[in-house]
């Protein structure tokens, strides 16, 4: 069933739509995630303009991260003195990437920025993954106990100025890092359409030394946030948001998370952190492909408005 996207003006099936909704959802019920980073690939791949991609993919996130937000709030599981601080940090990372947005967008550079960072960042992430998850199964298999970071160990930008205690968290540390983590997340996730839990989270583990209890309730916090900015901000500036495209990865998202959360439960974490790592380092490749072959169309036309 064709339908007719206004913003991205062009049609598109309904169920195709709906049915990547449903796709990326299980998949983020299943890991864990937030599911951005292979939504955006996977609608660039189909034709959409990745500037569209981009700003409408973020009010789903959105909307799947506040679902999550609360059930963690219920749990009393999120810091939200550590998630201000990271805040104050995502509100100028992502108020930055929506103009670095614009600009690339101006200078017709947008859509190869897309490809290149994709390719760097699903690249190494998955490669990271698969290694980190590979050993973890080699050590299962012969006995050999997890290796374990030791709670006593610092880094360098553990003396820095401005310590602040985060009481939930159980950590006393600068606030400096934990602003830059923000400005990092929140540029990323203005620039490329994602949350960006699946760097979050292990930075404010093996960064921050934050607890896993309060960890994924504390980034679905600044996911929200960072991603309702976003959506606000490519919206007003842009005017790229496309809410029919938003409202079907809505629908097929929040049906398709529920059936992954309950798959997750039955297999074991480094079996699914090797499956993760495989499927994020393959959507990276289908980019170094897009990238190395010929368009079909050499030609472009772009309406620059009247002289």
């Amino acid at each position: 069933m064709l339908i007719h996207l206004p913003i991205a003006n062009l049609p598109v099936d309904m169920f195709l739509i709906l049915g990547m909704g449903l796709a990326v959802g299980f998949i983020s019920g299943l890991f864990g995630i937030g599911g951005g980073f292979l939504l955006t690939p996977l609608l660039i791949f189909i034709g959409i303009s990745p500037a569209v991609v981009v700003a409408s993919v973020a009010p789903q996130i959105a909307a799947a991260s506040f679902t999550g937000f609360m059930v963690y709030w219920r749990r009393r599981s999120i810091d939200f003195a550590l998630g201000a601080m990271l805040l104050v940090g995502g509100a100028i990372g992502t108020a930055s990437g929506v103009w670095v947005f614009t600009l690339l967008r101006d200078v017709d550079l947008l859509d190869l920025m897309i490809a290149l960072a994709y390719l760097s960042l699903l690249g190494t992430v998955g490669v990271l993954m698969i290694t980190e998850s590979v050993q973890a199964i080699n050590r299962a298999r012969h006995g050999k106990p997890a290796d374990l970071r030791r709670p006593g160990s610092h880094a360098w930008f553990h003396g820095l100025p401005l310590k602040m205690r985060f009481k939930r968290s159980r950590i006393y540390v600068s606030v400096i890092p934990v602003w830059v983590i923000g400005i990092i997340i929140g540029f990323v996730g203005a620039i490329l359409g994602i949350g960006g839990g699946f760097v979050l989270v292990p930075m404010m583990i093996y960064v921050l030394r934050v607890p896993t209890v309060t960890v994924i309730g504390t980034s679905m916090m600044l996911t929200l946030v960072t991603m309702i900015a976003a959506t606000v901000l490519h919206a007003t500036a842009d005017h790229l948001v496309d809410t029919l495209l938003a409202g079907l990865l809505m629908i097929g998202g929040v049906i398709g998370a529920q059936f992954g959360a309950h798959a997750g439960q039955k297999m074991r974490g480094e079996r699914l952190r090797l499956l993760l790592g495989i499927l994020v380092l393959m959507v990276g490749l289908r980019f170094a492909y897009e990238l190395v072959v010929p368009p079909q169309d050499i030609y472009s036309i772009r309406y620059i408005g009247s002289s």
